[in-house]
């Protein structure tokens, strides 16, 4: 088993949409509309949206490969480009998303652990990210990897307001 983490590039959009679109749905389908999945898939990760994303100078992609198979993705956002002000001494973890067939291979640590790089890298004293209060999955992972409750803000999933938690961590 090799697994490693690369860079996107901008020449990478088609792969990243791609498996934005996959894990996406592959986590999210079960407990929501398909109307609002769709809405929400076809406005965050559409073209136009990724390509602004991939072009911002404050946010990084990287891709987990497993065996030389693109498996998931690491998005994380510092300064302006963060969805919310949580301090200026903080890096957001976006995303982590890892396709199903590769969960429990120990990606999402291997991402996280390059987010909290990352954070050292740019001289970050937290790290925080929102997770869905349904995903119980990624709440026990996140605990589990030392982040804490910190507090809530809304989310939307379609018309459908949700709830995820804000969770933090002190950067070592």
């Amino acid at each position: 088993m090799t697994i490693k983490i690369k860079k996107c590039r901008l020449a990478d959009i088609d792969k990243l949409q791609e498996i934005s679109y996959q894990t996406f749905n592959e986590t999210f389908k079960h407990q929501n509309s398909s109307e609002n999945l769709k809405a929400y898939l076809e406005k965050a990760f559409n073209f136009e949206q990724v390509e602004k994303e991939l072009s911002n100078v404050s946010s990084e992609f990287y891709f987990a490969c497993f065996d030389n198979e693109l498996a998931g993705y690491l998005k994380i956002n510092i300064d302006d480009a963060q969805s919310e002000k949580i301090d200026d001494d903080s890096l957001e973890i976006e995303r982590i998303y890892v396709k199903s067939k590769f969960q429990k291979h120990g990606l999402g640590k291997i991402l996280l652990n390059k987010a909290l790089e990352m954070a050292n890298k740019e001289n970050k004293k937290m790290v925080w990210l929102g997770v869905w209060e349904k995903n119980e999955n990624a709440i026990n992972f996140y605990k589990k990897m030392g982040f804490i409750q910190t507090g809530a803000h809304s989310f939307f999933m379609g018309d459908e307001e949700q709830t995820d938690l804000i969770m933090t961590k002190i950067v070592e």
